[in-house]
Parts: structure tokens; C-alpha cells; sequence
């Protein structure tokens, strides 16, 4: 996992502290002379005509962008954003779809680019569900199973080339299930290896073509940011060898969210997931125990094995304004079969959140777990 830690930060509270005057009474004059930092605060103001205007739009673009450190990435520049449009069909009051993306560079030669979301299709009566990613990570490796990555000596540097392609077609059944086809299509290549010996003798260049069923009920009031409702997503993919994998497998993806408006300003969500690889997953595309959405705070890949469980309770509360702080408590384990389902490993952290559009927050994370595990994330929307 890259853990971000922005200077943005200072910016962003900074924001939320002086949105108190409203946008027009700030002096044409004076509104010139603010230099960087007030423009960021004018981009990030938005009042309740603009707010019902941006809601009314076919296409809109928030980006934000900065600085960043981080212990295994070094200096970097992050850009990320959020699209909202709206195809024919799925006008204002619906909501909009949502496609997020974002890039990173780093002067430890790490860099990738990104984009996730769902789009709407002939009013909501389909989904397109799209995750693509390409990156090149020199990152920390222990091995294959929870005792390697357990085993601080184990640790090594590996210098992967990732990409991932995914897509889900789904079709309304009823009010709020859908079901349709899967595929996906991954790329590992190992690179040089400190340690070649902790894959096990498995290729460093592997590719995965897989094709499946998805089914999904989703009665959330917004996709990026429900206050309440019930999310299930079930995925199985095939992968077998006819498809030209080497390491044939299934791999069954299991999540659901659950989120209720406790009192005023709080939301409690939770999530509960579990990651099962039937068959035989390579090293690359085992279950790895860490994101900037679950198990926030551990490296992601220090522990991976051919299943994984993973579980969280946060608690979201509005504070003043645009602000709101967020706390949650989990825990996660990895498992290659029933007699070493016995690890668990707890997850903690805190978060401030900053809505600079309406029902769209700007999120800086701190997680914490076992093993000395911790680490700062920077993301748009919530974790789930």
C-alpha cells in the first residue's frame, strides 16, 4: 500500500475553516491579490446555487493535486478527481455516474495511473462497472503466506510492473438487484527480485484472462456516499487453462456494506469481505491484506495467501461545516486452508474528512495494525 501524506492537508483545513464568508463578498481587488492558496480556497467553495447547478449537470470534473512523502515511495505528486456525468436517460434527479481517477509519479521511480467507477446506462436500467490500472511499484516483499510476512527478516524488494483490467454488465432484475458478465484481464511482471527464492519457484512474468458472473443489490442512496442502505456485490471469475493461464483458478469475491444514519450528522457503516482463490493462484495474484479502503494502515502484499476474511465498523461524524472526523475498528486474516485460518490481525485508525462538493469528501487516514503496521492514505470519497 502507498501511504500518502499530503501537504495539502494544511490547505484543505485551512478551507474549511474560512468558508464562513460567502463567495460573493469577497472584493474583486482583494480576491486578485490572494496568490495560490486563496485560489485553492475559491476552488474548493461551493454555495447552495452552485451546489444545485453542479447537481444539474451532464458532465463536471473536481480534481485535486499536490505534493506527497511517503517511506517507500519517497517524494511524490499525486493528482486524483471525480467525474460525474450523465448519459441520456439518467438526468437530474437521479444520480449521476461517477468515474475517479488518478496519477502518481515518485522519485523512487514509482509511478501509476488510474480509473474506477460506474456508469448509468438507459435510466439505471444497466451498470457498467470499470476498474483499470497500470503501475510500476519497487516495493517490499516477504513471501507467500502469513508466517513469511510475519517474519520481518523475510522482508526483500521486488520491482513490479502491474496492470489490471476489469468490467461488470449488469442488468436490473428488480428494484435493486442486478446481475451480468464479468471479465478481467491482469498483468504481473516480477522485475528484479532481491529474493527470487520467495516465490517458489513460480514465474516472475504472469497473465490472467478470466470471465465470470456478477450479481449486486444495491439499495444505497448514493453509490460514492450513502448515509443508508444495504450494498451486497458477489464476483466469480474463471480462469482456467484453456484461457491461456498458466496457473488455472476461480476466485469467488465477496462484500457487503451496510451504512445507518445513527443521529444527527452520524453514520455508521460497516463492511465484511471475504477474498477465496480456488485452484492454483500465483504468487501475484494471491489475497493481499492491506488498501486505502480495508485494513487501512498495512503494506499491502506483506501479507498475502490464497484467502482472505477482512471486517470493519467506522464511525463518520459531521463536526462543523465541511468538516467531519471519521474513527474505525477491524480486522483481517489470510489463509491458504482451515487449519491456518487462525491469524487474525487487528485494525484501528482515525480520519478527517473535508466535503469540497456536495456529498463528496476529500479523506486523510491514519491506520494502525500489528506488526508495527500504520500509514497515512489521501483519497476522494469514502473508503467504502
Amino acid at each position: 500500500m502507498v501511504r500518502k501524506l499530503l501537504f495539502l492537508t494544511a490547505v484543505l483545513m485551512t478551507a474549511g475553516t474560512l468558508y464562513a464568508a460567502p463567495v460573493d463578498s469577497v472584493a474583486p481587488s482583494a480576491a486578485g491579490r490572494g496568490g495560490f492558496v486563496k485560489r485553492v480556497i475559491e476552488y474548493l467553495k461551493e454555495d447552495s446555487v452552485e451546489r444545485e447547478a453542479n447537481a444539474r449537470k451532464r458532465f463536471s470534473v473536481n480534481l485535486l493535486g499536490g505534493p506527497s512523502y511517503a517511506k517507500d515511495s519517497k517524494f511524490m505528486l499525486a493528482l486524483a478527481g471525480v467525474i460525474h456525468y450523465r448519459l441520456d436517460g439518467c438526468e437530474y434527479p437521479m444520480q449521476p455516474s461517477s468515474m475517479t481517477v488518478s496519477g502518481t509519479v515518485s522519485t523512487a521511480k514509482f509511478w501509476s495511473v488510474g480509473a474506477s467507477g460506474i456508469t448509468l446506462l438507459d435510466r439505471d436500467r444497466h451498470r457498467l462497472n470499470t476498474d483499470i490500472w497500470l503501475g510500476y511499484m519497487p516495493l517490499d516483499f516477504w513471501g507467500l503466506g502469513y508466517d513469511m510476512g510475519a517474519d520481518s527478516q523475510n522482508k526483500s524488494k521486488i520491482y513490479e510492473l502491474k496492470a489490471r483490467v476489469h468490467f461488470d454488465y449488469l442488468r436490473r432484475v428488480s428494484p435493486a438487484f442486478f446481475i451480468g458478465p464479468s471479465i478481467e484481464w491482469n498483468y504481473h511482471n516480477s522485475g528484479k527480485m532481491d529474493r527470487p527464492e520467495l516465490i517458489e519457484g513460480q514465474d516472475g512474468v504472469v497473465r490472467n484472462y478470466g470471465v465470470g458472473l456478477t450479481l449486486q443489490y444495491d439499495n444505497r442512496d448514493l453509490m460514492t456516499n450513502a448515509s443508508r442502505g444495504l450494498y451486497v456485490y458477489y464476483g466469480v471469475l474463471f480462469r482456467p487453462k484453456f484461457l491461456w493461464n498458466k496457473y488455472a483458478f476461480t476466485t469467488n469475491d465477496l462484500r457487503i456494506c451496510y451504512y445507518h444514519s445513527a443521529w444527527t450528522g452520524c453514520i455508521i457503516a460497516g463492511e465484511l469481505r471475504g477474498l477465496f482463490n480456488f485452484g492454483n493462484p500465483s504468487w501475484a495474484m494471491l489475497a493481499r491484506l492491506g488498501s486505502n479502503s480495508s485494513m487501512r494502515g498495512y503494506y499491502q502484499g506483506r501479507f498475502r495467501d490464497k484467502h482472505m476474511i477482512t471486517g470493519q465498523v467506522e464511525f463518520r461524524q459531521h463536526v462543523w461545516r465541511r468538516s467531519g472526523l471519521v474513527a474505525w475498528v477491524g480486522c483481517g486474516s489470510v489463509f491458504h486452508d482451515s487449519e491456518s485460518f487462525k491469524h487474525w490481525l487487528p485494525n484501528y485508525g482515525i480520519g478527517y474528512r473535508f466535503e469540497f462538493r456536495n456529498r463528496m469528501n476529500i479523506r486523510f487516514d491514519y491506520g494502525f495494525g500489528a506488526k508495527g503496521e500504520n500509514g497515512f492514505m489521501f483519497s476522494i470519497n469514502e473508503a467504502f
